[in-house]
């Protein structure tokens, strides 16, 4: 059962109101006011960086033992909600219910993830050459300040507060104005788990009323943020002020290239699930797919027929395959983007308007442009919507050079029979993450992250813990 109201945790308290104007949440399939979030300003700001500090002193002499065992009950308290926080996912961004419990269960493997990792903080030491030896350790870095987007509303947060807390650190959280329910369920999931009073708090609000504050304070020492390329380069300017560590998840424009050796009708099936997916909101969505010419029309016709097979409708229900943009404003974004790409000499094979039987919400058809050229908005500027771009290519040269055309390098993927090609592709390609005819590329257990215009830093794996900590050395010399 949902609670009827989102609520911030501050100090180890849950609370339903703040000193703000309260934030109504919309419901994207319908345009229906779900709930309102209460919004913080400065002073609650205050009231959690105080109980930071608090925390700061004293989590990270809890044994990393002990701390797994709280990332693991906190992954079980997680479990226990996982229909909850689903059903909250569902109703707050649009993306069908059938779809969201996989991205609980991806949040959960975080959790379990950091959990061993925790119990293998270890250091070395190293002979010194002149006498004595030298030990490397690593510390924590201090409070952390997590920002988190709206389109993925649970592993986004749980990526930052799980290693957070397994490397000693304290973590103020504040997510998307969009997704106040869901991240409530993960911070109860936090304090039944055991997180003690100020090691997790969540914020809600304004970004203009929360964000500041955090970063002029000298005790944040390390933000974290995924988002757009804009809103990171505006938070790396305002964290340079006082020094603070930056980890940014940020815009992708990934391309695809589609080899005339590879298995093409499995490779556009896979292409079409992967770009629809949260009505292709989704920082490794594919966009651009450069298809050799030889065996473009047989793409299109497998890729047109998945898109229109798929069933829009309202996120509850079981029938229903896409759900809608979560804001008016992404749709209107890629209606601009596909005007321009046609207007430029671009086909339309399948979509490119609004459903005419789903007058409410914000429902876009899912939408598949051809021969768009070089020179099209679609192409340079990341959609984070259901429309896909298409071109043909003759030679890998080619390819590659349209592929690696943008600032973005988040993620990219190609699609080969031949192991040698693949090869080629993987070190050919500008991106943080490649797929060899797999669209796979996040997992608990290896980094996640871009270069580039997409971002720093690493989420994931054994790297993402080193950017909580500090590295100290002490050299140690016998008197």
């Amino acid at each position: 059962m949902l609670n009827s109201q989102p609520r911030l945790l501050i100090a180890g308290t849950f609370r339903e109101r703040a000193s703000g104007t309260p934030i109504p949440v919309v419901n994207p399939c319908s345009g229906e006011v779900l709930w309102e979030q209460p919004a913080c300003t400065a002073r609650e700001v205050d009231e959690a960086l105080a109980a930071a500090r608090a925390a700061q002193v004293t989590w990270p002499g809890v044994h990393g033992w002990e701390r797994g065992r709280i990332l693991r009950s906190i992954a079980e308290a997680m479990r226990n909600r996982r229909q909850a926080i689903a059903r909250a996912l569902s109703l707050e961004i649009g993306r069908p219910l059938s779809q969201s419990e996989g991205e609980v269960n991806a949040a959960i493997e975080q959790f379990q993830w950091y959990a061993g990792e925790a119990e293998r903080l270890f250091g070395e030491t190293i002979p010194a050459r002149n006498g004595g030896r030298l030990v490397v350790e690593h510390e924590p870095v201090g409070i952390v300040a997590a920002f988190s987007a709206w389109n993925f509303p649970v592993n986004l947060p749980v990526r930052k507060i799980a290693p957070a807390l397994a490397a000693g650190c304290v973590v103020i959280v504040r997510p998307s104005e969009q997704v106040p329910m869901t991240t409530t369920l993960i911070a109860e999931a936090c304090v039944e788990g055991g997180a003690p009073p100020g090691v997790v708090q969540v914020l809600f609000g304004r970004a203009a009323d929360i964000s500041p504050h955090l970063l002029d304070s000298e005790d944040v020492r390390k933000i974290s943020l995924t988002g757009s390329t804009r809103v990171g380069q505006m938070l790396m300017a305002d964290a340079a002020r006082t020094m603070k560590r930056c980890s940014m998840e940020l815009g992708g424009h990934s391309p695809v290239i589609v080899c005339a050796d590879a298995d093409v009708e499995q490779a556009a099936r896979q292409c079409a699930a992967f770009k629809f997916r949260n009505a292709g909101q989704v920082c490794i969505a594919p966009n651009r797919f450069f298809v050799e010419r030889d065996v473009l029309g047989r793409f299109l016709d497998v890729f047109e027929a998945e898109a229109k097979a798929l069933v829009l409708g309202d996120s509850h229900d079981p029938a229903t395959t896409m759900g809608p943009l979560t804001l008016e404003s992404g749709r209107q974004k890629i209606e601009h983007l596909v005007e321009d790409a046609v207007s430029r000499g671009g086909r339309i094979v399948t979509g490119g308007k609004r459903p005419r039987n789903l007058n409410r919400g914000y429902f876009h058809e899912p939408t598949l442009v051809t021969d768009v050229p070089p020179d099209a908005a679609l192409m340079a500027e990341e959609p984070f919507g259901p429309v896909a771009a298409v071109a043909a290519f003759s030679s890998l040269d080619e390819a590659l050079a349209r592929a690696n055309s943008t600032l973005y390098g988040l993620a990219a993927y190609a699609f080969t029979g031949s192991h040698a090609k693949a090869e080629t592709l993987s070190r050919g390609l500008r991106a943080g993450m490649v797929g060899l005819n797999t669209f796979v590329v996040a997992h608990a257990e290896a980094p996640f992250g871009g270069i580039g215009h997409s971002g720093m830093g690493r989420e994931g794996g054994r790297e993402a813990i080193r950017d909580y900590q500090n590295t100290k050395l002490t050299h140690f010399v016998a008197n």
